[in-house]
């Protein structure tokens, strides 16, 4: 066919549309893109804002003489927040967009709905609780506060000053949750009144918020060290004291009396709805609480299976009677509270050598094992960990309870040394803090399925590069296990099949070989915060299953560390999109668009 002048000329005029059309489509996605990334540092920029503890633990100090506000009204202006913020990243086209791009702004659409129901629940009328109740948040928050110049002592000073304000809000919340029948279990707020007395007691230099005082760095003239140090016990004896003396004549006439009387959040006005909001955001996957509760019970069994393996290669006729041979083995318990730290400290460092075998990402920031503060070892958990600063200037810290020390078994040690340090938490967070690319709200996500799933999983890498050479540390391990298949079915059993603290108690007992103090403690976690202990073996689970699958898809293509560092290079992730994640990667490393080994960090 002959193409005459005009036909052609209609041609070039048709390619030229067409490439204006894609140059302005691109330049409409650019656009775009620019939009989303100035709204997610917009948003970004206000949790710092209004998070001013969370800016000093991420070492951005603009923020640093002040307290995130705890009134009822700073909580209806962050529910407001969220749903101005959550409408604008919604109006946002994401056609055309990177994966990661489109990535972004679903994860932010996703937290901030979360955070919305989470306030329709009405579940931030509840700000005092014996786990992580403001008056514990203050004390604890101490240890990660800078104390290497003068304005951040008067930092500090400023923060002293508030307290009374910041507990006043405090119990206004609380006055707020009374009304609307948001109260924790009345025999938990009772601890809370102990805690909060174990805190207000100490005064001067006993205090732990005079801890700073002890350690002045030289930057520090002798002059400004003599009005620091005056002017914060003057802080601690005459503000910061009365006002938790304050707070906990609140909790012991007003409030605790008026606790609710079961442990269930059932017992709470839509608390059903609570549980299942719950469920959803802890573990980030669709399962029921009865199926939930089902894979408990299936995994509780198959690993005490595994222990009566161990149990009968001692010697001993069943899993039973080996439990209580080493409840009265004094080599199965820590000698003093420095017994207990330098083990943890040499596991950790032991693991140190073997990373490069299972990652080629590896952290940068250090990690170190100090005691739990004493004001709060009671209730704490037998260890956990603290992140550090993004640049590394203040370290990763594991915080470890060493209290009642003779009655603490020894034989978990190890797993959870793996599990708080490395290759658990500090290896994926200090990782997550600076991948770069991300945003910063990626870089700090907190998925719980996500971040303690990976901490279980880590525990058993320890025995894929030869730990636990000891039975009875191997027992610990799946002892350590066992206590998170125990969660499912706890967790599920009183906050969904309504029962009571002593079936909890019971099944406890018939089906974990934790230490009495532990026992106590873990239950009462449980019902504090409900949902929260079904995310470690859920995480895991599918930690698990995306490895099965991944080698049985890769075959000998299939690398450990690849697979590992795919896991890691994204930050914390919801299940769901983690599962999406790693078939993509699969898909490219069969198309060879990926590596099968990871480039060495």
């Amino acid at each position: 066919m002959k193409i005459g002048p005009r036909m052609l000329l209609a041609s070039v005029m048709m390619s030229a549309a067409c490439a204006a059309s894609v140059q302005a489509a691109t330049a409409d996605v650019s656009t775009r893109v620019k939009a989303l990334n100035d709204l997610l540092a917009e948003q970004w920029q206000h949790t710092l804002e209004t998070q001013p503890e969370f800016a000093t633990i991420l070492g951005d100090l603009r923020y640093n003489d002040r307290w995130t506000d705890a009134s009822p009204a700073y909580n209806d202006r962050e529910y407001a927040a969220d749903k101005a913020f959550l409408q604008r990243f919604k109006a946002i086209d994401t056609t055309g967009f990177s994966e990661e791009d489109k990535l972004n702004q679903q994860l932010m659409v996703r937290r901030l709905s979360d955070a919305v129901e989470e306030h329709d629940l009405k579940i931030d009328e509840m700000p005092l609780e014996q786990m992580s109740g403001i008056h514990l948040r203050l004390a604890g928050f101490v240890s990660s506060i800078p104390f290497d110049n003068t304005k951040e002592y008067d930092d500090y000073l400023a923060r002293l000053k508030s307290v009374p304000v910041l507990l006043d809000q405090a119990t206004e919340t609380a006055r707020l949750g009374m009304k609307d029948g948001m109260m924790p279990p009345k025999y938990l707020l009772e601890k809370v009144v102990t805690q909060i007395d174990s805190i207000a007691k100490p005064a001067g230099m006993d205090s732990l918020f005079a801890e700073p005082l002890k350690h002045f760095p030289k930057s520090v003239s002798a002059a400004d060290q003599k009005r620091l140090h005056d002017a914060i016990l003057a802080a601690i004896d005459q503000q910061v004291r009365p006002a938790y003396s304050k707070l906990g004549q609140f909790v012991a006439k007003d409030y605790a009396p008026h606790g609710r009387t079961e442990p269930g959040v059932w017992q709470l006005p839509k608390g059903d709805e609570i549980y299942r909001h719950q469920v959803a955001t802890m573990t980030t996957t669709h399962e029921t609480p009865e199926r939930i509760h089902e894979i408990g019970l299936s995994e509780v069994k198959r690993i005490e299976d595994e222990m009566t393996v161990i149990a009968k290669s001692q010697g001993f006729k069943d899993l039973a009677s080996f439990r209580a041979s080493l409840n009265s083995n004094p080599k199965t318990h820590a000698t003093s509270r420095d017994d207990i730290l330098n083990r943890y400290r040499t596991y950790i460092a032991g693991m140190q050598p073997e990373l490069p075998k299972l990652f080629g990402l590896l952290p940068k920031t250090k990690v170190e094992v100090v005691p739990v503060e004493a004001f709060r070892e009671k209730e704490a958990a037998a260890a956990e960990y603290q992140q550090g600063t993004p640049d590394g200037s203040r370290p990763g810290k594991v915080f470890v309870n060493t209290s009642d020390f003779a009655h603490r078994s020894v034989l978990t040690i190890e797993s959870t040394a793996y599990h708080e340090g490395v290759p658990g938490h500090h290896m994926q967070i200090a990782i997550a803090q600076t991948l770069p690319g991300l945003p910063p709200f990626r870089q700090q996500a907190g998925y719980n399925a996500y971040i303690e799933g990976w901490a279980l999983y880590a525990e058993r890498l320890g025995k894929e590069v030869g730990f636990y050479k000891d039975p009875l540390s191997d027992y610990g391990r799946l002892s350590d296990e066992l206590l998170r298949a125990d969660r499912l079915v706890l967790d599920t059993g009183v906050h969904y099949k309504h029962w009571t603290r002593q079936q909890m108690v019971d099944f406890f007992h018939a089906h974990s070989s934790e230490d009495e103090p532990d026992v106590q403690a873990e239950t009462d976690r449980y019902i504090t915060w409900p949902g929260q202990a079904l995310a470690y073996k859920m995480g895991q689970l599918k930690i698990l299953e995306l490895r099965e699958h991944a080698k049985k898809e890769l075959g000998n293509q299939f690398d450990i560390r690849s697979f590992h560092d795919e896991i890691l290079n994204g930050g914390a992730l919801p299940l769901d999109v983690l599962e999406t994640r790693i078939d993509t990667w699969i898909a490219a490393v069969k198309a060879g668009k990926a590596p099968a080994h990871p480039a060495k960090s």
